[in-house]
């Protein structure tokens, strides 16, 4: 499983990124892990900030975390993105709002979990990837 995203001013740390929000020069952006027998993961990052998309005036994507999943050969690959709950930018946002299904676009949202915070770190959040049946993870291939 590999995530990336942009940092927490919101600029991703790709070399073509024309966003003028500062790069962190201890934050990469990527991450990739394996799931344990039980398919469980966990990843420690920095929550992404809010970008500018020049898809139209004043077009902002709300905070995500992308998510490629990779099957037991590399062509088996599944895409897909993690957003935070209470966004303000959901309902301006083209790439969620094309989920149409309330209930699939509400599976592409995390849920705070306090259990598993680290006090004086991190804030923790719960996000199960399904990959097949009526609770899947939506992906660009399901649209």
């Amino acid at each position: 499983m590999e995530i990336w995203q942009a940092n927490s001013a919101g600029r991703y740390a790709h070399r073509r990124e024309q966003h003028e929000a500062p790069l962190d020069p201890n934050f990469t952006g990527v991450g990739r892990t394996l799931s344990d027998e039980d398919g469980c993961y966990r990843f420690t990052t920095v929550r992404p900030g809010p970008y500018p998309w020049r898809n139209h005036v004043g077009a902002w994507r709300p905070a995500h975390i992308h998510f490629s999943v990779f099957g037991s050969a590399f062509t088996q690959r599944l895409v897909t993105q993690m957003y935070f709950p209470n966004d303000p930018l959901f309902a301006y946002d083209p790439i969620l709002r094309s989920v149409t299904d309330d209930a699939a676009r509400q599976r592409l949202v995390a849920t705070y979990d306090h259990s598993l915070s680290v006090p004086e770190f991190s804030l923790g959040y719960h996000w199960d990837i399904v990959l097949d049946g009526p609770r899947a993870t939506w992906t660009e291939e399901g649209r």
